[in-house]
């Protein structure tokens, strides 16, 4: 089969591998229709590569039609029509009957000690072959696919997979009172849904940041105030004038390990990447730093006694932190990976709901074949041609190339 595969930094090819083959009782294997590129690909791509080899196959946020089920995974049956979560869990263990599947007991990478294995995600989450390919080995598919109406574009349900648990629970963390002030920092995709969601679930005011022209548009045609940031000195002031002086209750870090504004840290990222693999994963894990540019921008904008949520992937061992102010401030601070299947019992109706409240349909900048992916991960990282969110397409050679090609629907 044709798959991507991680070749070293910034170097990603489509390749012939081999088929995935049922592996274990409840494995299944699905023929991918849609898979799309996520803001975290982007880290493997440019920061992360010491727990990559080459030929790795990368990719999380996969959908498609089962092939082949193993004897454990009797809840599917070939033809269904399912989307992959991208934690992989087992759903009866200690973690997952609490709703924290991305620490499920099964999957842990105890040797890395990590969380739960996730696809197409290096040796620290169990280097598990990932989505962005013809054919997936899905792992606990007893438990992990969610089964979805054969009606539709796959765009409908494709983003079930990742954006919008992350978005979700983002939000759920973010504690946002009834009719309160949510900042969401960082316009990406994740920034969007979260800003969407926390809009649909009573915000009064939700204000995105970002210094993208494109993502600031989207973020407005669905109603979220926006502030380019793009050499605003001030950006807790700004924000503290549309808050009453007070700052924002809640704030979603939708950014993480690669914002911009952070050159000493980028500096080390990129001082790291240069060193042999085992030393680059000495150096992350014990002296590591992230570029907290987004981080601090957050801490700074959340009000006295306010949430602070991160959604954004952070790696750092030795992050400083203004850990005065947060204590100071009285913040409260959640984080972590998603937790999928806890939140699908919320999303499925929305994403099923024929009047798209979350806009699930207006996410897409671009639909590109599979071929097409290392043009794909360059052009998402340097945000042009109006990159939002690209999604792959394994099957059909010849597919738009864009939105203004295909036709997205954008709301009214």
């Amino acid at each position: 089969m044709r798959a991507l595969t991680w070749q070293g930094k910034e170097n990603v090819a489509v390749e012939d591998v081999p088929d995935p083959r049922i592996e274990e009782p409840t494995d299944a294997i699905i023929r991918v229709t849609s898979t799309a590129v996520c803001g975290s690909d982007l880290h493997l791509y440019s920061v992360l590569g010491m727990y990559l080899d080459a030929g790795d196959v990368l990719g999380h946020e996969a959908m498609g039609v089962v092939e082949e089920v193993g004897p454990g995974a009797t809840r599917l049956k070939p033809g269904d029509r399912v989307v992959v979560p991208f934690g992989i869990a087992c759903g009866s263990c200690w973690m997952c009957v609490r709703g924290l599947q991305s620490q499920c007991e099964t999957t842990q990478v105890r040797s890395q000690d990590k969380g739960a294995a996730l696809f197409g995600y290096t040796k620290l989450y169990g280097q598990v072959p990932g989505g962005q390919a013809e054919y997936l080995r899905v792992p606990q598919a007893h438990y992990g696919p969610v089964v979805v109406p054969e009606d539709g574009p796959d765009e409908q349900y494709l983003y079930l997979s990742d954006v919008l648990p992350t978005a979700w629970q983002a939000v759920e963390y973010a504690d946002v009172p009834e009719g309160g002030t949510v900042v969401v920092v960082g316009l990406g995709p994740i920034g969007q849904m979260a800003a969407r969601v926390a809009r649909h679930r009573g915000a009064g005011t939700v204000i995105g940041l970002d210094l993208v022209r494109d993502r600031l548009e989207m973020a407005r045609r669905h109603g979220i105030e926006v502030v380019d940031v793009t050499g605003l000195d001030d950006v807790a002031g700004a924000v503290r004038e549309l808050t009453g002086g007070r700052g924002a209750d809640s704030v979603i870090d939708a950014v993480g390990m690669e914002a911009h504004g952070s050159p000493g840290a980028a500096f080390v990222q990129r001082a790291a990447g240069l060193l042999p693999d085992a030393l680059a994963g000495a150096a992350m894990e014990k002296a590591g730093v992230d570029r907290l540019a987004a981080l601090l921008s957050a801490i700074g904008l959340v009000r006295r006694g306010g949430t602070l949520s991160i959604s954004g992937v952070y790696g750092g061992a030795k992050d400083p932190l203004p850990m005065m102010e947060l204590f100071d401030k009285q913040v409260t601070l959640r984080m972590g990976q998603a937790n999928v299947r806890r939140w699908i019992d919320d999303l499925l109706p929305l994403v099923t709901d024929g009047a798209d409240p979350l806009g699930v349909l207006d996410l897409r900048t671009h639909r590109l074949p599979l071929e097409d992916a290392p043009r794909a991960y360059d052009m998402f990282q340097k945000k042009e041609d109006g990159c939002v969110k690209v999604v792959l397409d394994p099957t059909v050679p010849d597919a738009p190339t864009s939105t203004r090609d295909a036709g997205a629907v954008a709301p009214a």
